[in-house]
């Protein structure tokens, strides 16, 4: 079952393109597949099932064709275990990836790893969060005025604790926050985390170190069917929440103290995976059709179909790329087409520029003549 739009809007928000294909077949004799992705600029970064980190870059085309992404280096984290999450903090220069319950730290863009000796894998990771706010942070680049660098901070959600960090050049550890009903998806957006349990999402206040309970994970009567928990920050004090009820999904809007803001949003179906491009929430559905609703209005304003079988391809996931990235564009040869011009010669040249201020001149004076407000003489009281 597939929402429709009610009053759908002339011009769609978004077009479906693709970027890359046959990332992984190329690459390797064995079945790998991708588990994560993230881009920034003119970088993308793909981690996969077999532990291998690739980077593309977008490489200019010499003929009419567009530009297209080019592997400029592969390498394998040290355990080659699945890499379960590619974070970028571009302000810092650097990246942080999940594989194996362990955090690894790399510069943007190369992707080089930063020796142990600097900072240390932090262990036992269960997940992690990074504040959002500090996320679209944008980098610096050698020709900008240098302005001093602030830290990251993030939230290591271990079996029973939280950990707290901050990170430029140095990892620094902060505090721990007990958490005996553990955690396996967070979000973090200032001081607040918004975190789910098997049963429930809840909000902790990382200053005060207290936790409010939110509401259930799914309100279903069969407690034996698992439910996704999906959390995304909507905004610099809100998350949105999604709420199985047995018949369809409730988006609920809630600010980091549990005040519930804003109207809901209702699906059909569970979705597999939402993504925020403000003012515009885009969720992945299991029938693999892509639905767009306007936060502001809490309405569906765009739906594309789900791909064709003979296309062969499965939506996995959504991703959102807080400093977005550049995409090839077909537009640009099409509008830039060649196109025969004239070529006068000095004597014709001078002739028609000569015409050209002769009529300037013209249109100048009968322009002046219209701006002539006659004089109004004054009322006598």
């Amino acid at each position: 079952m597939t929402s429709a739009p009610q009053r759908p809007i002339d011009v769609p928000p978004y077009q479906l393109q693709p970027l890359l294909s046959g990332v992984v077949e190329s690459l390797s004799r064995h079945s790998v597949h991708i588990r994560c992705a993230q881009a920034i600029g003119s970088e993308i970064y793909v981690g996969c099932d077999n532990g291998e980190l690739l980077r593309f870059a977008l490489q200019a085309s010499s003929s009419e064709a567009p530009d297209s992404y080019t592997l400029l280096s592969r390498q394998s984290l040290p355990n080659e275990k699945p890499i379960d999450q590619i974070v970028l903090a571009p302000s810092i220069s650097r990246a942080l990836i999940l594989s194996d319950r362990q955090i690894h730290f790399y510069t943007l863009p190369a992707l080089d790893v930063i020796s142990s000796n600097q900072i240390k894998p932090i262990r036992n990771v269960v997940t992690f969060a990074v504040d959002e706010q500090h996320l679209k942070r944008p980098p610096q680049f050698m020709n900008d005025i240098p302005v001093p660098v602030e830290p990251i901070e993030f939230c290591v959600v271990k079996r029973s604790a939280i950990s707290l960090y901050s990170l430029r050049e140095r990892l620094f550890f902060q505090k721990e926050i007990p958490l005996p009903s553990g955690g396996f998806l967070a979000r973090r957006t200032g001081k607040y985390l918004c975190i789910a349990d098997k049963e429930y999402y809840n909000v902790i206040d990382l200053v005060q170190a207290s936790m409010v309970p939110l509401l259930p994970i799914s309100q279903a009567p069969d407690t034996t069917v698992a439910v996704k928990p999906l959390i995304t920050v909507i905004t610099e004090n809100e998350f949105l929440l999604l709420s199985w009820t047995g018949a369809s999904t409730i988006g609920v809007f809630i600010t980091g103290d549990g005040d519930p803001v804003r109207g809901t949003i209702e699906w059909p179906s569970h979705p597999e995976a939402i993504s925020l491009d403000y003012p515009y929430l885009t969720t992945l559905m299991p029938n693999d059709t892509i639905e767009i609703h306007s936060i502001e209005t809490q309405g569906i304003v765009q739906v594309i179909p789900a791909p064709s079988e003979e296309s062969g391809e499965n939506r996995k996931a959504l991703i959102a790329c807080l400093n977005g990235f550049f995409i090839p564009s077909t537009q640009r040869s099409e509008k830039l087409r060649k196109t025969p011009v004239r070529l006068l010669g000095r004597k014709l040249a001078k002739q028609e520029e000569e015409e050209a201020e002769e009529g300037e001149d013209d249109w100048t004076k009968a322009r002046g003549e219209l701006d002539t407000v006659p004089d109004i003489p004054a009322l006598d009281a």
